[in-house]
């Protein structure tokens, strides 16, 4: 009978169904605000390279405050709840956009307060869905299940970013964020036929360990752990680099180099593709070489596409950029299916969602920290400066696997 479950399609397993109906739907939102918002600002608002860094970099802030809270409260309460409370709200907050801009009084405050609760509640979305996948489809399937969930949000990055472009300029980036603000609500109706079960007994709150100590349980545990340590270490060096290379392209390629807004969501959707190939990829490339050597060596092999993304101009070098880009996300997408199974096999279930919020709190605050030094380089030394730093991170974020045990794990 286990063997025949086993082998049963991850997608007819229904609370796993769900779970990435939602998720698909959910992403291709998310994708049209990320080229949607930014546009926005500069459109509508004219805003500086500082303040589109500082927009971008504010959502991923929030994890800085919200991280290891969000990770011990999840441990301790159901999931689905969590998830489809935050839906609502991210789809409350984002519907007050267009509805500002309708009446006349957007501002860049309020772009800002957007980006800090949208952040955090997919923040705490993102904790529990995580923590909520090994308890749908089992620890022995998790690699399968990250590549179809990893690989299925790359296709929404390429339809989300590329048809954002062309949303934007057809109905304008209000328009654009209502859509998105539409997906959370689709994403937590789906959630609601999610069949939760919890892979341990959950106490009452009155006989739980103070939230401090569970915390401090949590953070001890992922520092303790080499392998959970590597693919942390490289993580920040891959998620700091990322934004000094794309936050202020919205500047760049449309105010500067004067290219229409469709250009840009095209640009940005050639790196859903490069995700969702490496995503599909990465199942058969860790059976061959070890789930471990499979990320070392993959981020190794496309450190030097990195160096190509600072000399993005007209003509040729745009085009040599976007397909830099593409091995760069490519390699994204194989690291974010491999040592997101990783990082759910070698931890207990009990310690699943701190050991994700404490993660989180590193990666997502590196991502916030590029997004405000692209800001501050862009306004200082102009936007190539944080090209090239973002692109010298990236060229060297393969080192941390090198005298790694993660190097070596199957």
């Amino acid at each position: 009978m286990s063997a025949t479950l086993v082998e049963e399609p991850l997608l007819r397993l229904r609370g796993f169904r769900n779970l990435f109906v939602a998720a698909a739907v959910s992403q291709l939102g998310s994708q049209i605000s990320y080229v949607a918002l930014p546009l926005l600002a500069v459109t509508a608002l004219g805003a500086g390279p500082g303040e589109v860094g500082l927009l971008s970099a504010l959502g991923t802030l929030t994890v800085l405050l919200l991280g290891l809270p969000a990770g011990a409260w999840v441990d301790r309460v159901r999931r689905r709840p969590v998830m489809i409370g935050t839906d609502l709200l991210r789809a409350g907050v984002l519907l007050s956009v267009p509805v500002a801009w309708w009446g006349g009084w957007l501002s860049m405050g309020q772009l800002y307060a957007v980006a800090v609760l949208v952040g955090a509640g997919s923040l705490l979305f993102d904790v529990a869905s995580l923590s909520l996948v090994p308890g749908l489809v089992g620890r022995e399937r998790l690699t399968s299940a990250n590549s179809l969930l990893v690989g299925t949000g790359a296709a929404m990055d390429i339809a989300g970013r590329s048809g954002a472009g062309v949303l934007v300029q057809v109905a304008g980036a209000p328009v654009a964020v209502l859509a998105d603000a539409l997906s959370y609500l689709w994403s937590a109706a789906w959630l609601r036929t999610v069949n939760e079960r919890p892979a341990t007994e959950q106490l009452p709150f009155r006989d739980r360990e103070p939230l401090g100590r569970q915390i401090g349980a949590g953070v001890r545990f992922l520092f303790g752990n080499q392998i959970l340590v590597s693919a942390l270490v490289q993580g920040t060096m891959a998620n700091l680099a990322f934004p000094l290379c794309s936050v202020l392209l919205p500047v760049l390629i449309v105010e500067r180099l004067g290219y229409p807004e469709w250009v840009l969501g095209a640009y940005l959707a050639v790196g859903g593709l490069g995700a969702l190939a490496g995503s599909s990829a990465a199942h058969l490339i860790g059976r061959r070489f070890g789930s471990g050597r499979a990320a070392w060596l993959v981020s190794l092999a496309t450190a030097p596409a990195s160096l190509v993304i600072p000399f993005l101009d007209r003509g040729p070098w745009l085009w040599a950029a976007a397909a830099a880009w593409f091995v760069l996300t490519f390699r994204t997408g194989v690291n974010n299916v491999l040592l997101v199974s990783l990082r759910q096999r070698v931890t207990p279930d009990g310690m699943l969602g701190r050991m994700t919020a404490t993660m989180r709190l590193l990666l997502m605050g590196a991502l916030g920290l590029g997004g405000l030094l692209a800001g501050a380089l862009g306004e200082v030394w102009g936007i190539r400066s944080a090209l090239w730093l973002g692109a010298l991170i990236m060229a060297l974020s393969w080192i941390p696997f090198l005298f790694s045990p993660l190097r070596r794990h199957p």
